[in-house]
């Protein structure tokens, strides 16, 4: 019961001391790695905060990896770059990045509807395009905020649905006419893997391989479908309690496949961010359709002034402005970040579930860790 009353309460929201590890020769300013890591201190030690957090800084050829607390209480294991971990709604970046790659390729093109491509969805979905559900204007209710879906999310936690019966949970209409407002649905994303398999015959998940994860090299990324985590990873926390309950393996991450189900580490996720904004998986061209932003805010909102392009955000900050995702599932919250030219980059992974609805106390430390983190990114940088 205590692992139902948890989940309902998380996925209704899905809608001790500090180190620093160098790794190569480091060029973050003093100031701003103190203020870094005294902010990471601040948060791990909030009895409502995450157990640990781990923070990558990388500045063109030099990365900075700043941790605190622990990957594992019961073991006292410390954050590591190579641990593996739930990248929640950063997953959303990654299915961006498979499509506009097949844009490029001319297997996909923006305008292409979902009565092109799912037949089999609701006539009120037909006039969608890709470009709509990658910018969340598709107006394609949230599933995950269905009564009757987590319902049956926490009768089955291992036993995942379908991607296309998970979209059976969004119902038949849409919740605004496609195209005339902007709202964060992880529908969204779901449709984007569909309409990516439907245009090339072939499995999302061999599509994301292809498309992302072989050009940039990520290693430790995958898109699996029951509840394990491969090893070595960073258990995932929900205080409170002591100690907190261990989510890590709760669910399956098939429940959240193309809008959050990837299971990757802090290390592939800066080079994934640095890649995907720095132009290494689509052409110029490509990413200037992407970076068609209006305001909106990523769930959680990132730091600063949010706007929301294809699949990824702009987040303008007194130190800069960067691109990137945030993500928050069970047990973890993620940022990922780089400069226009993919140069500068930010990571951030916590082990506890933090947004303004969960912990909002907790999560105004998360987002100062944020708001420092782009600062030491780009300090020096105008």
């Amino acid at each position: 019961m205590r692992a139902r009353r948890s989940i309902l309460v998380l996925l209704g929201v899905l809608l001790l001391s500090a180190s620093f590890v160098p790794a190569g020769a480091g060029s973050v300013p003093q100031p701003s790695a103190r203020r870094l890591k005294a902010a990471l201190r601040d948060l791990v030690d909030d009895p409502n905060g995450p157990r640990g957090a781990i923070v990558v800084i990388h500045r063109g050829s030099n990365r900075r990896v700043f941790t605190s607390g622990v990957a594992n209480v019961e073991t006292g294991a410390a954050m590591r770059s190579d641990m593996h971990m739930r990248i929640a709604s950063t997953s959303k970046a990654y299915s961006g990045g498979v499509a506009l790659s097949l844009v490029q390729q001319g297997a996909l093109s923006l305008d292409d509807t979902v009565a092109d491509l799912l037949p089999w969805a609701p006539p009120d979905w037909g006039e969608v395009t890709l470009g709509q559900a990658l910018h969340h204007t598709s107006g394609l209710p949230d599933y995950t905020a269905d009564l009757g879906f987590l319902d049956y999310f926490a009768d089955h936690l291992e036993d995942p649905l379908p991607p296309r019966q998970l979209l059976g949970y969004a119902g038949d209409e849409l919740d605004f006419d496609a195209g005339t407002q902007y709202q964060y649905s992880n529908s969204d994303n779901i449709v984007v893997g569909l309409m990516v398999k439907a245009a090339t015959g072939r499995r999302y998940e061999r599509e994301l391989t292809m498309q992302v994860r072989k050009p940039l090299g990520l290693l430790h990324t995958s898109l699996p479908r029951g509840v394990e985590m491969p090893r070595p990873y960073i258990r995932g926390y929900q205080p409170p309690g002591n100690p907190p309950e261990d989510v890590s393996e709760l669910a399956a991450a098939g429940y959240a496949w193309a809008s959050g189900g990837i299971v990757s580490t802090p290390g592939d996720q800066d080079r994934f961010v640095r890649g995907y904004i720095g132009r290494d998986l689509f052409d110029r061209t490509t990413q200037q359709a992407q970076f068609d932003f209006i305001p909106g805010d990523s769930d959680p909102p990132g730091p600063g002034d949010n706007h929301a392009g294809l699949a990824v955000f702009r987040y303008s900050t007194s130190c800069g402005t960067m691109y990137g995702h945030t993500g928050s599932i069970f047990g973890y919250t993620q940022f990922i970040a780089a400069s226009r030219d993919g140069r500068r980059s930010v990571v951030v992974s916590v082990n506890r579930q933090t947004t303004p609805t969960v912990a909002p106390a907790v999560f105004e430390k998360l987002q100062r860790v944020f708001r420092l983190g782009v600062c030491a990114a780009m300090s020096g940088s105008r």
